[in-house]
């Protein structure tokens, strides 16, 4: 029998924290994921640690928030307001010992990635930290010609026409499963590519959603709410619009057949005899995208979405299903954030520490063994706009507090999150000790990591 286990870790971009049933959906059917709940444990306070891709992935390969490691914002992303932008590495650098090439090296991993990548090519690609095989992971943040072949992705084969990506890279995926060294545990790292815009999906299932929609009489319903202007030169002509309920039939789709790809996935390890002993995490990369670019999801009762560091930004789902070690059905509250993932996964691979490397991460291993200790407090730190409307802000959750800092007038936000996990009672005015502590351990954190702040824009007057 093999010492360690096998490791899938599933990656999905954009997907909100309430995006599927078991996590409060109504419209969306998601099905396996909900039995993949069922049978493992449900973790309500999981966060990405920023609410865009790039800084959330480079932080789940690295066990280091993205501050510290040097990512910041997605890869690409440029924004000027009132403030000018933050400089950030536009790829995961080389000197990282990232997490496919210590489970590798110290432990005989095979170690395969699977779809969307964004952190670099060359010297900086999937290839050179650490995995054995790249399937589908390029530089690129999105299938910029769609997700129906032919999708002309870099270092993925076009397939027939009309084939749709997520299908296609599950494929690969249940491939690889059937195919692997028997004789050798697997770390897959599937990450993809839905249910980032465009967003489209197969024709037969958005036509289940409209018709759902008419069902459940929303589909007349007002869903999307003109906000206010954009904070930034580049769009300040246009209005953030707010999606107030999930009712968008094509996201519903794309929700759904995900699902259905999980769940093949799943499936695949079953029937290779794999299931007992495979560690099995899914979860996203920040929170849905619920203000601009089409606004296809609602994350309420959170507030915001992708882009912002206020909970819908950053909350992500999070199922962790390991049969061989704990039993299904379980809840726990305890926090856990993408650092974490790299010293866990250590732990689990019976693999000693690497701090110097995982700076940021706190394994909760001890957390599938039972004990539900509370993890220390945790940290964002996005000195960007955000092409969904947010602004530049960094924040800090100790227990059920949270404290957010904004850069463009320095004002504070503070919110018990036990009681108002919507962020409408902004409590700095009736709790200035409690604010005070939190201010304290933000701003040590910040020098701690090196975290990059943003300075005054001298042309922002010149420009309104």
């Amino acid at each position: 029998m093999q010492k360690q286990p096998n490791i899938l870790f599933i990656l999905i971009d954009d997907l909100g924290a309430c995006d599927l049933g078991c996590t409060g959906s109504s419209f969306y059917e998601t099905p396996r994921l909900d039995q993949l709940a069922s049978e493992g444990i449900r973790f309500t306070e999981g966060y990405a640690s920023a609410p865009v891709c790039s800084p959330t992935r480079a932080s789940v390969l690295s066990g280091k928030y993205p501050a510290r490691v040097g990512i910041t914002q997605w890869i690409g992303g440029y924004g000027v307001g009132r403030l000018c932008d933050v400089p950030y590495f536009h790829q995961l650098m080389p000197s990282e010992y990232a997490l496919p090439k210590a489970l590798k090296e110290r432990a005989g991993y095979q170690t395969w990635h699977v779809g969307k990548w964004h952190l670099g090519n060359g010297i900086c690609s999937p290839e050179a930290h650490g995995f054995d095989l790249n399937i589908g992971g390029c530089e690129w943040g999105m299938p910029k010609y769609g997700y129906f072949s032919p999708w002309n992705i870099p270092g993925l084969e076009n397939a027939p026409e009309g084939t749709y990506l997520t299908d296609h890279l599950t494929d690969s995926a249940i491939r690889l499963i059937e195919q692997h060294d028997t004789g050798k545990p697997f770390f897959m790292h599937l990450s993809h590519y839905a249910v980032h815009t465009p967003v489209q999906a197969p024709a037969e299932l958005v036509a289940k959603y409209e018709q759902k929609a008419k069902d459940m009489g929303i589909d007349q319903e007002a869903a999307i709410m003109k906000g206010e202007y954009f904070p930034f030169m580049n769009k300040r002509d246009q209005h953030i619009q707010r999606r107030v309920m999930q009712s968008d039939p094509v996201y519903a789709a794309m929700v759904e057949n995900l699902d259905t790809n999980i769940g093949r996935v799943l499936d695949a390890l079953e029937s290779n005899r794999l299931a007992e002993d495979t560690l099995v995490v899914f979860t996203s990369d920040n929170g849905g995208l619920a203000t601009a670019e089409g606004s296809p999801t609602c994350n309420a009762p959170f507030s915001e979405g992708k882009g912002w560091v206020y909970e819908g930004g950053n909350r992500a789902p999070l199922l962790i299903r390991w049969p061989q070690k704990f039993a299904g059905g379980q809840v726990s509250r305890r926090m856990i954030t993408s650092p974490d993932f790299y010293p866990t996964f250590l732990e689990v691979a019976g693999l000693a520490p690497i701090p110097r490397q995982h700076a940021d991460g706190i394994s909760f291993a001890d957390t599938l063994s039972g004990s539900d200790v509370q993890r220390p407090p945790v940290y964002w730190h996005y000195p960007h706009y955000s092409n969904q409307g947010g602004t530049p802000a960094a924040a800090v959750r100790e227990n059920d507090w949270k404290l957010i800092h904004f850069f463009e007038d320095g004002h504070d936000e503070l919110y018990d999150l036990a009681n108002d996990m919507g962020e409408d009672h902004n409590l700095a005015a009736e709790q200035p000790q409690v604010l005070a502590r939190l201010r304290e351990l933000l701003d040590a954190w910040s020098i701690d990591v090196g975290a990059l702040l943003p300075q005054p824009n001298p042309f922002w007057a010149e420009s309104h």
